[in-house]
C-alpha cells in the first residue's frame, strides 16, 4: 500500500533530473576543495544568498554547529528562540560542542523574537557574566507553524546586531518557503544576517545536505569546524549534484505545497472535534489537535491512520502536524481528511 505521508518534508525523494544528475557528477576531492560539482553548488548558493562564499555540509544540524563553532569561543553566549531547532531539537550541540550557553527567549505568535527582550538579554561586561556573542532566529519557523518571518524584521534585528556588535545567524532550513509565501527574493530573507544555513533535502527534495554561507573568514572557519564534526567529505559532488537541482529548479514550485496546506487546513476546520493551531498553512505546515471530546487518544489515531495508509507527525499527546510536500497532491489532501474524519467520528 502505499502511504500518503505528512509527517515531514524530509520525506521527499530526489527527482528523476537529480538521479540523473548524480549518476553524470564530475567529482573530485571536496577536502582538498577539488570537487568541481560541490564548488559549484557553492557558488549557486552564495550568489542566491548574496553572501562571499558557501560551505556543503551533511545536514542543517551540522550547518547550525559548524556556524556556532566558528562564530563563539568557550564560554560565550547565544541568545535563540525557546523553540527554535538550534536550541530545541540539535541535542544540546552548542553546549556539547561549543562549550556556549544558550539563553532562551520565548517567541512572539509569529515566530520572531520581541527585539526588546533580546536588547535586555544582552549580558553586560561585568566579568562574571558570559559574553553574549550571537543572535540566532528560525525562517521559516517551523514550531510556531512554518510562519514566514519578513525581510522587515531582519533588517530590525540586523540593527540591533550592529549597535551591540553581535552575530546574527539565521536558520534558514526553510527560507525559500519564506521566500515564496512572502514573494521575495532569498537575498531579501537573508537581508544581513552574517550566516544563513539553507536546507536541500526538505521542500528542495535533494537526498542529502544543507549549505552555509556567510563572508570569507567566517566560512573559512566552518570548513574547519565541518572537519572536525566529521563532515569532511569526498567525493561529494555525487550529492552535490542533486543540490544544485534543488537550488534552481525546486524552489518555484514549493508554492504548490503552500496551496495544498491551504486546503488541508480548510479540510481539517470542517472536521467536528479538530482545533487548528495559530499560523497552520502560512506556508506548508498545519498544526492541529483533538478536541477533548474526541474519544482516541493521539496515539489511537495515529495507529488508526497508519492502518489507512496516512501517516501524520504526532508532536503532542494530541496534537499533530501535517506538512505537504512534493510528494502530496490535493487528491491525497482529501484522503487524508476523509480517513481522520471517519477515524475520529464522534
Amino acid at each position: 500500500m502505499d502511504m500518503i505521508d505528512l509527517r515531514s518534508d524530509t520525506v521527499t525523494k530526489p527527482t528523476s533530473a537529480m538521479r540523473e544528475a548524480m549518476a553524470k557528477a564530475d567529482v573530485g576531492d571536496d577536502v582538498y576543495g577539488e570537487d568541481p560539482t560541490v564548488n559549484q553548488l557553492q557558488d549557486i548558493a552564495s550568489e542566491l544568498t548574496g553572501k562571499d562564499a558557501a560551505l556543503y555540509v551533511a545536514s542543517g544540524t551540522m550547518g547550525n554547529v559548524a556556524a556556532t563553532l566558528a562564530h563563539t569561543r568557550r564560554g560565550d553566549e547565544i541568545i535563540c528562540g525557546l523553540k527554535s531547532h538550534i536550541y530545541r531539537n540539535e541535542q544540546g550541540a552548542m553546549a556539547a560542542l561549543a562549550g556556549v550557553q544558550a539563553r532562551p527567549l520565548e517567541e512572539e505568535y509569529d515566530g520572531t523574537l520581541d527585539i526588546e527582550k533580546i536588547e535586555s538579554a544582552i549580558q553586560t561586561s561585568d566579568d562574571h557574566h558570559p559574553i553574549t556573542r550571537v543572535v540566532a532566529i528560525e525562517n521559516t519557523h517551523n514550531i510556531c507553524g512554518g510562519v514566514p518571518i519578513s525581510p522587515t524584521y531582519t533588517e530590525k534585528l540586523g540593527e540591533l546586531a550592529v549597535k551591540h556588535g553581535l552575530i546574527l545567524h539565521l536558520d534558514g532550513a526553510r527560507m525559500f518557503n519564506a521566500a515564496a509565501a512572502l514573494g521575495v527574493s532569498p537575498k531579501e530573507i537573508v537581508g544581513p544576517s552574517d550566516s544563513v544555513s539553507i536546507c536541500l533535502s526538505k521542500g528542495l527534495c535533494a537526498p542529502v545536505g544543507s549549505v552555509l554561507c556567510g563572508d570569507t573568514d567566517f566560512i573559512h572557519r566552518a570548513r574547519r569546524a565541518r572537519k572536525v564534526l566529521g563532515g569532511g567529505m569526498r567525493q561529494a559532488g555525487v550529492l552535490a549534484a542533486a543540490g544544485i537541482i534543488a537550488l534552481t529548479e525546486m524552489p518555484g514550485r514549493l508554492i504548490n505545497d503552500h496551496q495544498n496546506a491551504k486546503l488541508l487546513a480548510r479540510l481539517l476546520g470542517e472536521v467536528p472535534g479538530i482545533s487548528l493551531e495559530r499560523n497552520s498553512a502560512s506556508t506548508n505546515m498545519v498544526y492541529f489537535n483533538l478536541d477533548a471530546g474526541v474519544p482516541n487518544s493521539g496515539h489511537e489515531v495515529s495507529d488508526s491512520l497508519r492502518q489507512e495508509g496516512v501517516l501524520l507527525d504526532l508532536v503532542g499527546p494530541s496534537s499533530f502536524r501535517a506538512v505537504t510536500h512534493h510528494g502530496i497532491d490535493s487528491e491525497m489532501v482529501e484522503m487524508s481528511v476523509h480517513v481522520l474524519k471517519k477515524t475520529i467520528s464522534i
